[in-house]
């Protein structure tokens, strides 16, 4: 009987010890799984270089983006659209920002293009300046260098100073595309580097006129009307006004980990849905589908 007993304790015992490694290696399996969820939270580096047309959505975007996830580190500066093609080309940088499509010369050099907002643009002039509206015409002829002078389209006998970008910058190819259709700028022309700094010099230039995305429009310059319609987002997306382009954010491969995160974060509803318009910018879900 006693013998019987003692069997029975030690098949007992050995039932509760495997309970308790049973237990143990449950909890090990959730600290693995629960340190395995740490080692995939997103952190990390993410460089981006190009379009000065779209930092005023990736600036508060990168800012949002940081403050979501705290261990990610977002490096966005501007150059122009097809510096940032060349630098994600290159594998300087992991996204490269531009309002223009994937040129020819870059389709064999393994970019993935991720459209996430539509750029409407406008031209611009002094406050001081009488005119209100141009045609197409109008301005092909002020971009090409045919027409000079204001007094040709209603305004003052007052010589006309073209102030736009370089031939790196894709909102200067935006209005190559839409407006000039194959037509070429004129060389006399001021060059600046930003939309920021053609808007700065055409505030404090008489005469003057350039183009820049909407969002950089403030107070210290008058929006011109375009063929008689006046900029508006719902203009846009009814096809009345068609003085616009899409920001492309390009990376090499399909993105993975903080890369991947940041501009899923950007075409996200979160995203598209509340911040896009009040930037200045046009959700890419509104456009109508071609």
């Amino acid at each position: 009987m006693f013998n019987k007993m003692k069997k029975l304790l030690s098949v007992g015992a050995v039932v509760a010890s495997a309970a308790v490694l049973l237990t143990g290696c449950g909890g090990s399996q959730q600290a693995a799984s629960s340190s395995g969820s740490a080692v995939q939270e997103i952190s990390g580096k993410i460089s981006a270089s190009g379009s000065t047309a779209l930092l005023p959505l990736l600036k508060p975007a990168q800012e949002a983006f940081q403050d979501k996830y705290e261990k990610v580190t977002v490096n966005v500066a501007g150059g122009g659209s097809f510096t940032g093609m060349n630098q994600v080309a290159e594998g300087s940088v992991q996204i490269g920002n531009s309002d223009v499509n994937l040129p020819d010369e870059y389709k064999d050099k393994g970019l993935v293009d991720h459209k996430v907002v539509v750029e409407p643009f406008v031209f611009i002039v002094d406050k001081a300046n009488k005119v209100d509206n141009l045609t197409k015409q109008q301005a092909i002829d002020i971009l090409t260098g045919k027409i000079t002078n204001w007094k040709e389209v209603g305004g003052d006998d007052q010589p006309i100073t073209l102030i736009h970008r370089a031939k790196s910058s894709g909102s200067r190819a935006t209005i190559a595309d839409v407006v000039l259709k194959g037509a070429a700028f004129t060389d006399n022309a001021v060059i600046q580097d930003s939309n920021g700094a053609v808007r700065a010099a055409i505030a404090s230039t008489p005469g003057s006129i350039g183009y820049v995305d909407a969002p950089y429009a403030d107070d210290s310059v008058k929006v011109l009307k375009f063929d008689g319609v006046e900029y508006s987002p719902q203009n846009i997306i009814d096809g009345k006004y068609p003085i616009y382009g899409y920001g492309h954010m390009y990376t090499k491969g399909e993105p993975t980990g903080a890369v991947k995160a940041f501009i899923d974060y950007i075409l996200s509803d979160e995203f598209q849905n509340t911040q896009v318009e009040k930037l200045g910018f046009i959700p890419v879900n509104k456009m109508p589908q071609k």
